[in-house]
């Protein structure tokens, strides 16, 4: 009985761990060639009107200076979002050097001797959060001049990677906060 207790939790840690990963030999097999979410939005809305799938989930509108944006999460719904981020974090490659705008909740860490603030975005389920680290383009003192934790904010920066040892993480670089 303890055996196959064992058996069994041993099977669903294996499956949690490796259950939603996607392989490379699938990733490379896939029928969009590496576009991105708002790549393959561009080519449905302009063939076939809009369709919807890019309005934003709340009429609320971010007053905010006209920026050009190379990636806009601020008009997909929840899931697209998050599809799109975590394509941003397995490809970061195909992001660097692009302006993102993301809105989101506002989280900071303290490691490294300094603080890292952050953007994060929970699923439609809002079972699982994604957010990516940004650096301001003009500095703040923290926390007078920082939204509070958890508080929603919109971002726009360029995307980039940095090292820490030998863990890879991306960030928006010249961020702005709207």
């Amino acid at each position: 009985m303890k055996k196959t207790l064992c058996v069994m939790i041993a099977f669903i840690a294996v499956f949690g761990l490796f259950g939603c990963t996607v392989q490379d030999n699938q990733r490379k097999q896939s029928s969009y060639n590496g576009k991105t979410v708002n790549d393959i939005l561009s080519g449905v809305t302009s063939e076939a009107g809009d369709t919807g799938a890019n309005t934003p989930e709340t009429s609320e509108k971010v007053n905010a200076p006209d920026i050009k944006c190379d990636v806009d999460l601020t008009v997909l719904n929840k899931t697209m979002v998050y599809s799109e981020v975590y394509n941003m974090m397995v490809r970061p490659g195909d992001y660097v050097g692009k302006t993102v705008k993301m809105k989101g909740n506002f989280a900071y860490a303290e490691g490294e001797g300094r603080y890292y603030f952050a953007c994060v975005i929970a699923d439609a389920t809002a079972c699982c959060s994604q957010g990516i680290e940004f650096v301001l383009k003009d500095e703040r003192k923290f926390p007078d001049e920082y939204p509070k934790f958890n508080e929603i904010i919109t971002v726009v920066g360029t995307f980039d990677t940095y090292y820490e040892g030998s863990n890879m993480y991306c960030q928006l670089i010249n961020a702005v906060l709207l």
